[in-house]
């Protein structure tokens, strides 16, 4: 398979830290939506961007919540965005679009915790990729025209290494059959990546530019705390007196390491000439062309490197395809 999976030796390491990678980047002036940008990776994703100058708008299911959060941070504000509402979708991105504001980088990391049964919204949808891929597939349609009005704007999807959990499950997306909820958070983190590889092959001729990152298994967020305390001592992600361990060189970060990659994806000058990849510890991802079987919440160390599969082009444009589909919306022409 021809692919971008080619590590640029970028200086950073698994340890650096959002404010390390920005460090001398100057984000003045520019523009920054960020989905649930008030806590975990989101909430030091703001951060950071906000340190550099970015105003950020935070899109939040509980804006009054959000906003404590977010108390101190210069240039933030908030904005209601329940990803499992195509209406509420729709209205945070008519709100946006009213601003005038030019969209220069788009964090699309809000995501659902592990549950241990399927949850589906009013469409019949399975939550994890309603949540995870569908919300964020509309949401990104819907603020084209402001991506393309930055004349160079950024997309940037959080994945994670649990993407080789599995491929798309093409004949039942929404797991009207054996669910399995491992399985289900695996497809959506697929389809974070295929959505990079696509929405960067169509619109990068715009100047918009498209990313799927894994920021590490970062210790104490809501997705690793809801597999409970025994399973997390398994996986390696508390010692026995239930502390987070933080490890970057087994991929164990803090929240304010996993938000290093997040903002490498957002502003890093080296990837100016470069798209449509999956970047992980600050830097693009080598391909694992023949994986292993990942058995997630049971290896001490998961490899996280992308697999075929979730670069693969005519996916890619499979899911884009389909995820029109079941939007019911189509990107809009230039």
């Amino acid at each position: 398979m021809d692919h971008k999976q080619h590590p640029l030796g970028s200086g950073f390491t698994a340890a650096s830290t959002a404010r390390e990678v920005l460090a001398g980047i100057d984000l003045s002036g520019t523009h920054a939506v960020v989905t649930g940008g008030h806590s975990g990776l989101g909430l030091e994703t703001t951060r950071a961007l906000g340190e550099a100058g970015a105003s950020v708008t935070v899109g939040s299911r509980d804006p009054d919540g959000a906003a404590a959060a977010l108390a101190g941070i210069e240039g933030a504000e908030v904005s209601r965005l329940d990803l499992l509402d195509p209406t509420s979708i729709d209205a945070f991105v008519a709100r946006y679009l009213d601003s005038g504001r030019p969209l220069h980088i788009l964090v699309n990391n809000a995501g659902l915790p592990l549950g241990d049964g399927p949850v589906r919204d009013a469409r019949g949808y399975e939550s994890q990729f309603a949540t995870n891929h569908l919300g964020h597939f509309q949401l990104t349609l819907g603020l084209l025209p402001a991506l393309r009005a930055a004349h160079g704007a950024r997309v940037v999807n959080v994945s994670s290494g649990g993407h080789r959990l599995s491929d798309i499950r093409w004949d039942d997306p929404h797991f009207t059959t054996g669910y399995d909820h491992y399985l289900a958070y695996g497809q959506s983190k697929t389809a974070n990546v295929l959505f990079a590889v696509e929405l960067d092959r169509r619109w990068a001729q715009d100047g918009v530019r498209g990313y799927a990152v894994h920021p590490g298994v970062v210790v104490g967020t809501k997705l690793n705390s809801s597999v409970g305390e025994e399973q997390q001592r398994a996986m390696g992600l508390l010692d026995e007196s239930g502390r987070p361990i933080v490890d970057p060189d087994r991929g164990l970060k803090s929240p304010q390491q996993g938000a290093a990659t997040i903002v490498f994806a957002a502003a890093s000058p080296l990837l100016a000439e470069i798209g449509g990849v999956y970047l992980k510890d600050n830097d693009i991802s080598p391909l694992d062309e023949d994986p292993a079987p990942l058995a997630f919440g049971t290896e001490q160390d998961p490899p996280s490197d992308v697999v075929p599969h979730a670069i693969d082009p005519r996916s890619a444009q499979r899911l884009w395809e389909v995820s029109e589909e079941l939007i019911r919306v189509r990107a809009p022409l230039a």
